[in-house]
C-alpha cells in the first residue's frame, strides 16, 4: 500500500496539507465555520443516542470515583507519597482526568478511526477536499460527554484545593489553564504520531489503545519513582509525568524552579513537531487504498 513511487491523484500536489504559512484571517474564520458546523453534526449524533450517551459518562464518573476511592485507601497506610500530602494527590488524579477527559472529548474518537479512513478509502476523499486533511482528520468529531466528565474532574480539584486552603492567584489559575492545553497537546500529537503506523500496517488500534492506558501513568506522583530509566523515559521520552504533575505543583506551589513549565511546553512543541513530520511523510508516501 505505500512504496517510493509519487502520489497518484488521490493526493493532489496542492493538497491544503502542504502549506507550509499559517491561515490567513479569512481563512481561519473558515475554519471556524467548519469546526463549527462539525460540533453541530456531533451534537445531533450525539443526541440520536441519548441513552448511550449518558451510560457513557455514568461510567466515566464510576472509574473516576473508584480511583479516588484507590488513593483514599492508599493514605490510611501512609501520610505521603514523598512530599505529596492526600489533597495534593487528589488534585493530581483530578487534574489527569481533566487533561485525558478533554483529550477524549476533541481528539480521541478521531485518530482511533484515521486505520478505517485508510482502509476503506475515506482518507482519499479527503485528501480531495479544499481544508487541511490533518484539521479534519483531528477534528471531525467530537465527544459531548468527555466534557461533562471534564468538569466533574474540575469540581473535584476545587474541592481538593480547598481542602488544603489554596487561594492560588488569577496568575497561577492561568498558568495551569496554559500548561493544562499543553499537556493535551502531548497526548494528542503522540497519539496522532502513532496512529499513523496504520499507514503502514493498516490497522494500529492495539498501538493507539496501548498508548491511552499509559495515561494511568499521569495520575502519580513524579516522587513516586526513584530516579532511573523509568522515570526518565517517561518525564522525556513519553512526558506523560509532566502532563498532570506540572500544573498541579504550580497551583499547590510546590515548582522549585520554571525549569519543568519550560521542559512541558518545550516537549509538546517537540512532539507536535514531530507528529507532524511523520505524518507528512506518510501522506508522500501513500498511493490510496485501491493501489
Amino acid at each position: 500500500m505505500t512504496h517510493d513511487d509519487p502520489p497518484s491523484s488521490a493526493a493532489p500536489a496542492q493538497d491544503p496539507l502542504t502549506r507550509s504559512h499559517p491561515p490567513a484571517p479569512s481563512e481561519a474564520r473558515r475554519y471556524l465555520a467548519v469546526y463549527g458546523m462539525l460540533w453541530r453534526n456531533s451534537l445531533v449524533r450525539e443526541m440520536g443516542f441519548k441513552s448511550n450517551f449518558l451510560l457513557w459518562i455514568l461510567v466515566e464518573l464510576l472509574w473516576f470515583a473508584i480511583q479516588l476511592c484507590f488513593i483514599n485507601v492508599l493514605y490510611l497506610q501512609t501520610d505521603r507519597i514523598g512530599t505529596w500530602s492526600k489533597w495534593q494527590v487528589v488534585m493530581l488524579v483530578g487534574t489527569s482526568q481533566f487533561v485525558q477527559q478533554m483529550f477524549t472529548a476533541l481528539f480521541l474518537s478521531n485518530i482511533t478511526q484515521l486505520s478505517e479512513c485508510i482502509r476503506t478509502g475515506k482518507l482519499d476523499f479527503m485528501l480531495l477536499l479544499p481544508i487541511n486533511t490533518r484539521f479534519l482528520l483531528s477534528f471531525r468529531l467530537v465527544d459531548l460527554g468527555g466534557f461533562v466528565n471534564a468538569a466533574s474532574a474540575l469540581a473535584v480539584l476545587a474541592y481538593a484545593a480547598h481542602q488544603l486552603q489554596l487561594s492560588p492567584t488569577v496568575a497561577q489559575w492561568l498558568g495551569f489553564a496554559c500548561l493544562t492545553v499543553f499537556g493535551i497537546l502531548i497526548h494528542y500529537s503522540l497519539m496522532f504520531l502513532l496512529s499513523t503506523v496504520s499507514f503502514w500496517t493498516v490497522r494500529s488500534q492495539g498501538i493507539v489503545w496501548g498508548y491511552y492506558n499509559l495515561f494511568n501513568i499521569a495520575r502519580l506522583p513524579d516522587e513516586a519513582f526513584r530516579p532511573g530509566l523509568f522515570k526518565s523515559f517517561f518525564t522525556f521520552a513519553l512526558p506523560m509525568l509532566l502532563v498532570a504533575n506540572v500544573p498541579v505543583r504550580l497551583l499547590a506551589g510546590k515548582l522549585s524552579s520554571p525549569a519543568q513549565m519550560a521542559a512541558l511546553v518545550l516537549l509538546s512543541i517537540i512532539c507536535f513537531l514531530a507528529s507532524e513530520a511523520v505524518w507528512r511523510y506518510s501522506v508522500r508516501h501513500y498511493t490510496s487504498a485501491s493501489s
